[in-house]
């Protein structure tokens, strides 16, 4: 894959002064889960030739990181049910010299045994994984799949050695008695935790404040059990917390104590629409310029297509809402599974 002519490098800044240093791209819409706060009940998937390329992809991976971008995070759906999601790895790698840190990606783990070892020499830096219950029962009402995978493909990262996350989205009368066994499990392993509170980007729109385990909420729980010590927050959207004096536990608390004053992050999705955050209401369409920069070959036709595609960004980009409470009353045409978390 070619890179695109180069512009004057700008870090891509919005009104409010919030740096963007990550992109989150996702690669697919489609899962083999079927969590209820992501995925609708009857979804419609995109058609794979509405997909935006890896080819176009790696051509906004190049522009982004041009422009500031350091930490790319590949979603879905579920990423690794895209073939080709590998190699796109791989591929990445050729921006590292460019300013690119680091490249991980978000997923449910029931891949990950056959993945594991392919995305360690493709060069990947770390995982997030989805595992909201460790009971079997429990997990199998939440996704509709078995939970054996899932600690199968945990057990295969560990064993080739690459760093990850457990992430567990908690939601009032489904999966909340897991905080405390959670905890427990993820400190025996020696595995890093984060809870996340249920945001309202499930795929059916049935979202209430009444089904969300608050921040607080968890601490209450957690308090039964450990010695709590609040730690300083750094440049992420968790809040860590020490228990015990040992153990540290994030919780991602967006609907009670939101991170948007400084969220760095923006998205794309597999179909090659941008989106300036996490709950926007509107996007910002880039495929046909994207696939412009693949098909054209000569120098000044692609350096007028990189300039107009970084005139639409940066434009978009500014226009980014102060953060979620002043957007979370407006409806909006996608949910979680076409966006990536």
């Amino acid at each position: 894959m070619n890179g695109i002519a180069s512009i004057t490098p700008s870090i891509f800044q919005d009104q409010y002064g919030r740096n963007k240093r990550k992109l989150r791209i996702s690669v697919t819409d489609r899962c083999n889960f079927k969590c209820v706060y992501c995925m609708p009940e009857h979804p419609e998937w995109m058609k794979k030739q509405d997909l935006l390329s890896f080819e176009a992809l790696y051509q906004f991976c190049d522009f982004m990181v041009q422009n500031g971008i350091e930490k790319i995070r590949i979603t879905g759906g579920e990423p690794l049910m895209r073939l080709g999601v590998v190699h796109f790895i791989r591929d990445l790698q050729k921006l590292r010299h460019k300013g690119l840190k680091r490249i991980s990606i978000t997923t449910n783990a029931h891949y990950l045994a056959k993945y594991a070892h392919d995305l360690k020499l493709a060069g990947l830096d770390d995982l997030n994984i989805s595992l909201d219950s460790l009971d079997p029962e429990q997990f199998l009402s939440l996704t509709k799949k078995k939970l054996k995978p899932v600690l199968d493909g945990i057990a295969a990262v560990q064993a080739v050695g690459l760093p990850f996350k457990i992430n567990t989205v908690l939601m009032k009368g489904k999966n909340d008695d897991q905080i405390l066994p959670m905890v427990n499990w993820a400190n025996h392993h020696n595995i890093s935790l984060r809870f996340i509170e249920f945001m309202p980007l499930d795929g059916d729109q049935k979202w209430t404040q009444a089904d969300v385990v608050t921040e607080q909420d968890i601490l209450e729980t957690l308090s039964h059990q450990f010695h709590i010590q609040e730690l300083k927050q750094e440049h992420e959207p968790a809040r860590l917390y020490r228990l015990n004096g040992e153990y540290e536990v994030g919780i991602i608390s967006t609907i009670s104590h939101s991170f948007c004053g400084e969220c760095d992050r923006i998205r794309l999705t597999a179909q090659g629409e941008l989106y300036n955050c996490l709950f926007a209401t509107q996007g910002l369409m880039l495929k046909p310029l994207l696939n412009q920069l693949v098909s054209e070959k000569d120098e000044k036709s692609r350096q007028f297509v990189q300039q107009t595609l970084y005139q639409q960004t940066s434009a978009y980009i500014w226009r980014k809402a102060k953060g979620f409470h002043s957007l979370n009353q407006q409806s909006r045409k996608i949910s979680m599974h076409m966006l990536g978390g």
